[in-house]
């Protein structure tokens, strides 16, 4: 499958086919989500995920906002972004997200077990967040549930044979 998003030629003596070749990627450096109030949605990731602010700051030449959270256990950073205007779109004018569109569809985040799923079912009904009932799948469980923007995120539990699928 070609996957190349440049105009430009493929190096010549590179072989895509192999593995050695592909530097390595580590992790996830951070997530960013476009919001449409920081502190709104500051307030509900950090009640929910226990997320902590590490950095606030404003991009005068991309014109956007931006603060970016901490998951202190997982270093797990989440940026959101408030752009100044959209397209058609005033400052400020209210929009949701919608996953039907070009761009993120949902973020789904691993948990450890079938408990700790139910725990967040727990938390999130302690929360006052709408969700799903816990999906369970031969390969996994999952529960899913909306931010204020909208943006489906997932709770997921990937079960032993899908991991060893996964793998290999």
């Amino acid at each position: 499958m070609a996957m190349s998003t440049s105009s430009t030629s493929p190096t010549p003596d590179l072989d895509p086919t192999d593995a050695a070749a592909i530097p390595t990627i580590t992790g996830v450096a951070h997530i960013d989500l476009t919001v449409s109030d920081l502190d709104r949605s500051e307030l509900w990731y950090a009640e929910l995920f226990g997320l902590q602010r590490v950095l606030d700051g404003r991009n005068d030449e991309h014109h956007f906002a931006s603060r970016y959270l901490i998951h202190p256990d997982t270093l797990l950073v989440v940026g959101l972004v408030v752009h100044d205007a959209d397209g058609d779109r005033s400052p400020g004018e209210p929009v949701r997200f919608d996953e039907h569109h070009i761009g993120l569809d949902h973020l789904s985040l691993n948990v450890a077990s079938p408990e700790e799923l139910q725990a967040w079912a727990r938390r999130l009904d302690a929360l006052g967040i709408d969700h799903s009932p816990i999906s369970s799948g031969e390969m996994w469980d999952v529960l899913v549930f909306r931010d204020p923007d909208n943006i489906q995120l997932e709770l997921f539990h990937l079960k032993p044979a899908a991991a060893a699928l996964l793998t290999g």
